[in-house]
């Protein structure tokens, strides 16, 4: 079972909100995930209300060996600066 920190994606046509999950890499975009660390919507007006992401359950999952995806780690290298 290969695990990932990856997007799902949820919310209307035209109005997308994102989640941040971790999955196994097996389920389908939207489906099963482990747990939930935080969400990203890209059409809020706050640039500080577009991502918010639990970091200390993020860097427990990435202590234990799960890798995030290529979108999902630029989103927390931008979170890190």
């Amino acid at each position: 079972m290969s695990v990932k920190i990856r997007l799902s994606r949820h919310g209307t046509k035209k109005e997308p909100i994102y989640f941040v999950v971790v999955a196994d890499s097996a389920s389908s975009r939207d489906g099963k995930f482990l747990q939930k660390l935080g969400q990203y919507q890209p059409k809020a007006v706050k640039p500080s209300d577009k991502l918010k992401v639990n970091m200390e359950a993020l860097k427990v999952w990435q202590a234990k060996g799960v890798f995030p995806t290529r979108i999902v780690g630029q989103f927390i290298k931008t979170l890190s600066e």
